[in-house]
């Protein structure tokens, strides 16, 4: 478990630099016309959804193959 949250958490950290160059020189048109209609918080929440889902969805498969991996080594004792 600790293995996973120690790669979500270098996974972060590695992405923020390439996040903050990846800022625009200019007004980016796309996201002006998404942000004046409000869809962009709309936009903003799909991304957030899935990521959840994601992570929620990595953790219960660790615990499962944790739990496996215990009943496994209790059954070879």
């Amino acid at each position: 478990m600790y293995k996973l949250y120690a790669f979500l958490f270098s996974a972060i950290v590695m992405l923020i630099p390439a996040m903050l160059m990846a800022q625009p020189n200019g007004p980016v048109e796309m996201a002006d016309g998404l942000r004046s209609s409000g869809k962009i918080y709309v936009v903003v929440a799909v991304i957030v959804t899935l990521f959840t889902g994601l992570v929620l969805y990595i953790i219960s498969l660790d615990r499962k193959i944790s739990k496996l991996e215990k009943e496994s080594d209790q059954s070879h004792r």
